[in-house]
This record gives C-alpha cells, sequence and structure tokens, in this order.
C-alpha cells in the first residue's frame, strides 16, 4: 500500500508541475495532480494513521514547492516559449496603391468576400451588395487600411 502511496503522490505532484510549466491554462491536467495527490495523502491517512498521514502530508508539500521552485528557476519553459514579436503590419502601404473609381474583374465568386485583380494584381476585396459572379466587373468603392469594398459595374 506504501507504494500506491507514493506512486499517487509522485503522479499528481508531476502532473501539476506539467500543468504549471508546460500546458497552463488547460486546468483538466492540474485538476487531476491534485485529485492524485490528495488521494495518496488520504491512503496515507487511511492505512498507516493520522502521524505517519500528517508526515505524508507535510513532505508532499515541501516536495511539490521545492520542485516548483527549481522547476521555475531553471528556466525549463523558456525553450518552449516564443520570443520574438511580429512588428508588422497587415497590408501595410499595399492597399493604399488601389485608387478609389479603378475598375477589375473578379477571380473568384464575392460572397462578400473574394478576389478580384486591378491592373494585374489580385487582392482580396469585399462585395456590400452581397453576392458578385465569377468574372463580373467591378469598381473599388472604399479603400481602408484592412480591405477594399467593390461594387459590381452593371
Amino acid at each position: 500500500m506504501s507504494l500506491l502511496v507514493a506512486l499517487l503522490i509522485l503522479a499528481g505532484i508531476i502532473l501539476v508541475i506539467v500543468e504549471v510549466i508546460f500546458i497552463p491554462g488547460t486546468t483538466v491536467v492540474g485538476i487531476a495532480g491534485v485529485v492524485l495527490a490528495i488521494a495518496g495523502i488520504g491512503f496515507s491517512y487511511w492505512e498507516f494513521g493520522s502521524t505517519i498521514g500528517f508526515y505524508t502530508l507535510i513532505s508532499t508539500f515541501t516536495v511539490f514547492g521545492i520542485l516548483i521552485y527549481y522547476a521555475f528557476r531553471s528556466n525549463s519553459w523558456d525553450k518552449l516559449a516564443l520570443k520574438t514579436s511580429i512588428n508588422s503590419k497587415n497590408n501595410e502601404g499595399f492597399l493604399e496603391s488601389f485608387l478609389v473609381g479603378t475598375e477589375g474583374i473578379c477571380l473568384s465568386a464575392l460572397r462578400p468576400v473574394g478576389k478580384a485583380e486591378f491592373g494585374g494584381r489580385a487582392v482580396e476585396v469585399t462585395s456590400q451588395e452581397g453576392y458578385i459572379e465569377t468574372g463580373s466587373r467591378v469598381r473599388i468603392k472604399e479603400v481602408s487600411a484592412a480591405r477594399i469594398i467593390v461594387e459590381q459595374i452593371a
């Protein structure tokens, strides 16, 4: 029974450390670890009495605290963490080259978003009027930093 207690507590501690260090936010792994550790401590109280159970409780918390301390101190999560950031902006300077009133052809159906070609350049556009068939002629109605809005030419 002492082997079962030790295995439950060890598995619980490992799962909680995995939750904290490697996959934070999932909570399922952490809850499972806490349940296993509590089960191990409970079996210790049940099988060996209150004195040994209390020592098991104190030693479990001590070992857990030491392992968490060294896990954070060793920076083991740095190997898994992204250290760089993206400084670019979406379509920076690209959409400004398209002028309101420029005419083009739909390369795909606009439902209401699709592809259109203006002056040999394919770009994603949005139709305010809803569905526009492939091959239809369109005119740029509005250009913003994030999208081009078009209307169908009758």
